[in-house]
């Protein structure tokens, strides 16, 4: 070769240089590798989301099927499922290791097929009593998206670990897809699932209050950003979106205050709390949306790291 020019390797990507003699010479451009602590914070971030919904699952169930007298045996398996799905979303949020865990992806499991067993039956429920898929059963039969929660909470839990398993150095991906564009997929699916029961639930109470709106305006719009950052470029500033997820996990939280003061405005107030609780809105399924929120911005922030 002439003077001045280095023989490319096959591997590696080269920029022009303009030597002290005029001459353009080529070398090695520097390279990006994958950082695997990125999967790793993102899987750790998703833990903490899955655990997020486990919990509300989880005291929401108890409520319920308390409120049930726990006729059916089998009404004890979300309880089960759900604290072992939020276990292992406490595992996951501390553990920094760049793999799966085998009693993580259990657990998951486990919540997804309860979750998806207990859906069937509140469908079946509400489908036999008289009437069948009327607005009456529907507002006062087995809540149907009850159970969805659960399956949510064993998806973003199995999405966590599946973010983290992969070879060392290279971008996770799921299904040979993106894995931070198949989170934010999901994401704005169970955004819009959790919609769906919020907003059946707050047509039953007539939206007596204006803040009744919240639920059924703020994450629909959550999941159609989250929508766009799955197919959008991931180069695109994303500063309105992220703060919208911020609402999105306030909102959830805030939830569960509004219900706590319906839950006080009903005959006896906190004072016959054994029937007001059991009785008025569901005081732990609002952080569902809260748990999604959090999902979402792990999304977001694993595509800008990915694709970016």
């Amino acid at each position: 070769m002439g003077a001045g020019f280095v023989e490319p390797a096959p591997w590696r990507s080269w920029r022009v240089r303009a030597s002290p003699t005029s001459q353009k010479t080529r070398v090695p451009a520097e390279r990006t590798p994958w950082d695997p602590d990125v999967a790793v914070r993102a899987g750790r971030r998703l833990n903490r989301a899955s655990g997020t919904i486990a919990a509300s699952v989880l005291l929401d169930s108890a409520i319920e099927h308390y409120r049930g007298s726990f006729h059916n045996k089998a009404m004890f398996a979300p309880l089960v499922s759900s604290a072992l799905s939020l276990l292992a979303g406490l595992h996951g949020s501390g553990d920094r290791r760049p793999r799966p865990h085998p009693a993580r992806d259990a657990a998951y499991a486990s919540a997804a097929l309860i979750g998806i067993i207990g859906t069937a039956f509140h469908i079946y429920n509400v489908g036999k009593r008289p009437g069948g898929f009327s607005f009456q059963n529907l507002f006062y039969s087995a809540p149907i998206g009850a159970p969805a929660a659960l399956i949510l909470s064993g998806m973003l839990g199995f999405l966590a670990e599946r973010v983290r398993d992969n070879a060392p150095g290279t971008k996770p991906t799921i299904a040979g897809l993106a894995a931070g564009r198949v989170v934010a997929a999901g994401v704005a699916v169970g955004l819009l699932g959790t919609v769906g029961e919020a907003g059946l639930l707050h047509f039953r109470g007539a939206y007596h209050d204006p803040f009744m709106f919240l639920p059924v305006t703020v994450p629909p719009f959550a999941a159609a950003l989250m929508g766009n950052a799955a197919m959008g470029s991931a180069r695109k500033p994303r500063g309105f979106t992220r703060w919208w997820l911020r609402l999105t996990a306030v909102l959830g939280f805030a939830g569960s205050g509004f219900h706590i003061m319906g839950v006080a405005r009903n005959m006896g107030g906190w004072r016959n709390w054994r029937q007001n609780v059991l009785n008025g809105p569901p005081i732990p399924a609002p952080p569902a949306f809260t748990g999604l929120a959090l999902a979402a911005l792990a999304a977001l922030s694993l595509i800008e790291d990915q694709d970016g």
